[in-house]
């Protein structure tokens, strides 16, 4: 397991989802801004980033002692669940693009 907070995660899921989402969001975003290293760089870290969120958000509900962090989508944790690496990876995502 990756995590204690989220013993679900594997070290091969989180590295491939990593590797994978750095080369689709570099690619992207050097077609948008003809700056391959900076799209390289901020799509590394928005990926770091969005893992980074899911396991903080993971390790919050743990601590509270509770499953889903909502009813809205049940059998999905919550709406927290669905949105949790968006939170930390748009943040990554404007301090990269501040640069």
């Amino acid at each position: 397991a990756f995590s204690e907070t989220s013993p679900n995660k594997t070290w091969e899921g989180v590295v491939g989802g990593i590797a994978v989402a750095t080369v689709f969001g570099a690619g992207f975003g050097w077609v948008l801004t003809d700056s391959f290293w900076h799209s390289l760089i901020t799509a590394f870290l928005v990926a770091v980033f969005g893992v980074w969120g899911d396991l903080f958000e993971s390790y919050l509900k743990r601590r509270a002692g509770v499953k889903d962090s909502g009813t809205l989508l049940p059998g999905h944790g919550g709406m927290l669940d669905r949105v949790d690496g968006y939170l930390f990876g748009v943040a990554a995502m404007l301090w990269t693009l501040s640069w």
